[in-house]
């Protein structure tokens, strides 16, 4: 069973699932092309509520990240997300990453055997707010076969990915009581009036509290505190260390961060 999850975020408040308008978020599968390297291009469509919003892969302060389950696809040996920038929102104090409108996800899904169809099922759990947060699901089903075609939507959220790379990445690491702090040093041109950093550690088991950036011209400073889900110590992959900055309508994301 193929199963991806993101640690669930505190939320401000949280109704229940009996309490979600019909109308207030649509899902569809858009079945998308096969790639040049066998794998297929499909995306995740929610189309949402005026005033509503739902959430990034790390969603900050509050929120709730998506979760799929994929039991019940056949020939389904990975999948693959090609999240685009996210928005950044600020509630009640509160900064949180995500989408209003419109959320196309591109997901890249790799056959067993790339010689026969491919079913899709998956069942997407997901929060949906607005004044309040609201917990939903949706099970969503494609059969994919042949090469397909390409689809604008998914192309267009495809290029809205983050920018990849940095000129200079460099993090320190210091102990505290229950995790680590790390204050990463990136040499980058600032993204916006306004940026907001992400550190996301390899396995999903630990959380990051949210960044404090500062500036000196195009050099960029963030410090973000690690904790363990199991409050235990834990040994920090710098390899994995995943650090998004995110600017008005644009991000860019650097994959790992050496000793500096």
């Amino acid at each position: 069973m193929i199963r991806t999850a993101i640690a669930i975020a505190l939320l401000p408040f949280v109704a229940t699932a009996q309490s979600l308008p019909p109308d207030l978020v649509a899902a569809q599968i858009l079945p998308g092309w096969q790639t040049d390297r066998g794998t297929r291009m499909i995306a995740l469509r929610l189309t949402l509520a005026d005033g509503w919003k739902t959430y990034w892969r790390s969603p900050g302060d509050a929120g709730i990240p998506p979760e799929f389950d994929w039991a019940g696809s056949t020939n389904l040996k990975a999948v693959a997300f090609h999240w685009p920038v996210p928005d950044v929102f600020e509630t009640n104090g509160m900064e949180t990453l995500g989408y209003h409108h419109e959320l196309v996800l591109p997901i890249e899904v790799t056959p067993v055997d790339p010689s026969r169809p491919i079913h899709i099922r998956t069942e997407v759990d997901m929060g949906v707010c607005r004044d309040i947060c609201v917990p939903t699901s949706a099970t969503l089903s494609a059969d994919l076969s042949g090469r397909g075609q390409s689809d604008p939507a998914i192309r267009a959220a495809l290029a809205d990915q983050p920018k990849s790379g940095a000129r200079q990445v460099t993090c320190h690491i210091d102990p505290i009581k229950d995790g680590l702090r790390v204050t990463a040093r990136m040499a980058l041109p600032r993204q916006g009036a306004s940026e907001v950093v992400v550190m996301e550690p390899s396995g999903g088991e630990v959380w990051a509290s949210p960044a404090e950036v500062t500036r000196n011209g195009n050099n960029l400073t963030a410090i973000s505190e690690l904790v363990a889900a199991s409050g235990e110590p834990f040994a920090l992959d710098r390899s994995a260390l995943r650090l998004t900055v995110v600017g008005y309508g644009r991000a860019v994301e650097v994959t790992g961060c050496p000793a500096g």
